[in-house]
């Protein structure tokens, strides 16, 4: 996720006319939280993270507060504050103050791309304000639509019906959620998560939906996300050096997202599509350096330097180089690995052998020629490696990775050095 939080997000929903709760930003005066305060009651205090980092509420990140007293004191506590859940850390700069929103019902609703059903999807449970893993699975609704015809509110009232909604919250849900694929297909969002959704009373006793959390992630190669002229900062939060030099080889043409996952990981992975990049950064877990997706068709060039980047600042520590995807419909094969393939020999040339694995697995056009070259490479480098075609399955290969790594730590490594002369440790 790229931008979290209710600062942005209200923002983002009024461009589709979704209800948001009431929020100021952290230049806000003490008269102004004083209002704010007189108008709602109770008002929440969160620390503003660049960058999506779950878990804040459990965290105790979270303030609340009934007088100016109270809240300005949570504001000095929460302004700076750091969090960290798992491998990722933000550091807080600024905090937001949010007015309650009384309600008997909270929803949970997100949008993204399915590697299941290979097309958008929305999830939906009337059993929001929670983590959506720890509720029952008939309580929650995975439903996929077509991108042309978008979410109709049809596809919400049978998704509502099918895991028992309270029936006083299924026509104001299906009157505002078809908004939102509005707001994810026009601005060139992947990914979109409304949780709490707060079901708040008017004074007829009809329900209102009303957006209290946020999180959205963008294809910011897709020209459709400058549409809404978001200030650049909120798209480099806390990134490394490693991050920002691929960030700025973005072009027209093929994808160059990438996330550090562990530092300290031995498996460098470049990968290509996002289905691809879901199930091997789940799977290979604490092992994979990075997390990415450099499909899209990239020129060579692009791809030579996305190369030569990841190898400058992680070949060194990698056990496995491992260069996975799915079968392409539209990437040049053969263009991606001999840009791959040169930009390895280069670094070799440059920064001396170093110890490594390579295994492959993709498919596409100009698959085995492709192939070709890469191993040409890897027997010119003197390097070990296995390359698995398009009929074999994206997780065994990833398992396979696993392997290498596990043997490599066992005395392959030291195998490999050998071979190239070098000392066990290099």
């Amino acid at each position: 996720m790229q931008i979290t939080g209710m600062y942005y997000g209200s923002q983002l929903l009024r461009h589709v006319d979704f209800p948001t709760s009431e929020v100021l930003g952290p230049d806000a005066s003490e008269e102004d939280i004083q209002r704010l305060i007189d108008r709602h009651k109770l008002i929440f205090i969160k620390p503003l993270f660049k960058g999506g980092v779950g878990k804040k509420g459990k965290s105790g990140l979270i303030g609340k507060a009934t007088d100016l007293k109270t809240a300005l004191r949570e504001k000095e506590r929460l302004y700076f504050a750091e969090h960290r859940h798992g491998h990722a850390f933000a550091k807080a700069n600024g905090v937001t103050f949010e007015g309650g929103v009384p309600a008997e019902h909270e929803i949970y609703f997100s949008i993204s791309d399915s590697t299941v059903y290979r097309a958008p999807t929305m999830t939906l449970t009337h059993r929001g304000g929670v983590d959506i893993e720890e509720l029952d699975k008939k309580d929650v609704a995975h439903i996929p639509f077509d991108a042309m015809s978008g979410l109709k509110a049809f596809v919400v009232a049978n998704a509502l019906s099918d895991i028992g909604a309270p029936k006083e919250v299924i026509s104001p849900l299906v009157q505002h959620l078809p908004k939102l694929w509005e707001l994810v297909h026009h601005y060139g969002m992947t990914t979109l998560e409304l949780n709490p959704i707060r079901m708040r009373p008017g004074k007829d006793g009809r329900l209102t939906p009303v957006a209290c959390d946020f999180k959205c992630g963008f294809d910011r190669d897709d020209p459709r996300s400058q549409r809404l002229n978001l200030p650049d900062h909120l798209f480099t939060a806390d990134t490394s050096e490693f991050e920002r030099e691929v960030n700025q080889l973005r072009t027209h043409q093929g994808q160059s997202d990438v996330f550090v996952i562990n530092e300290k990981g031995t498996i460098l992975a470049p990968t290509f599509g996002g289905g691809a990049n879901s199930l091997v950064t789940e799977v290979l877990g604490e092992a994979a350096i990075i997390s990415s997706d450099f499909g899209g068709n990239p020129p060579y060039e692009k791809m030579k330097s996305v190369a030569r980047i990841c190898l400058k600042h992680w070949l060194k520590q990698a056990n496995v180089f491992f260069i996975i995807g799915g079968k392409s419909n539209n990437t040049d094969i053969y263009e991606t690995f001999r840009a791959m393939g040169d930009a390895l020999r280069e670094h070799f040339s440059q920064y001396g052998p170093t110890p490594v694995y390579v295994v492959v697995g993709r498919g596409g056009p100009n698959l085995v020629r492709g192939m070709g070259a890469l191993a040409e490479t890897c027997d010119s480098l003197g390097l070990p490696y296995r390359f698995f075609g398009f009929d074999s399955a994206i997780s065994e290969v990833v398992n396979y990775a696993k392997k290498i790594d596990e043997w490599m730590k066992a005395g392959g490594r030291a195998e490999i050095a050998a071979r190239l002369g070098l000392k066990a440790d290099a």
